[in-house]
């Protein structure tokens, strides 16, 4: 099971890096530092967190797969809350709308949260996987 929440993690992670990676190309011919922190959010959050997450997942066994889902989905919503709610928190795209930007951002910022808490658990939790 850990393996295959690898696997999506690291393809999740891809996307995420994509983005990122369209962000700041677009940023740097539109000559614009607009998306400068959903930028930066969707490449730290979004593709280093996830990618390395992934990685862990491959190399070692463990021992609650339930958590191990647990975490990958929240680290997966969170990552994507916390970048879409920056981009309608920074750029207001829609207007101010506080009522529903607040909601995605905070709740996406917690969401994450809960998965970097998960994760500490699953630290705890894991063996080294045998060659």
């Amino acid at each position: 099971m850990e393996t295959i929440w690898g696997k999506r993690l690291i393809r999740f992670a891809a996307i995420f890096g994509l983005i990122g990676a369209f962000l700041g190309s677009h940023m740097a011919g539109a000559g614009s530092l607009a998306f400068r922190p959903v930028h930066a959010h969707i490449l730290v959050v979004g593709w280093l967190s996830l990618f390395a997450w992934g990685v862990y997942y491959k190399a070692f066994r463990i021992q609650a797969s339930s958590l191990v889902a647990a975490q990958a989905l929240t680290g997966i919503i969170g990552a994507a809350g916390l970048s879409i709610g920056l981009w309608l928190q920074y750029l207001q795209p829609f207007g101010d709308s506080k009522a529903i930007i607040l909601p995605i951002y905070i709740g996406g910022g917690t969401i994450l949260l809960i998965s970097f808490l998960l994760f500490v658990i699953v630290t705890f939790v894991s063996k080294e996987q045998k060659a």
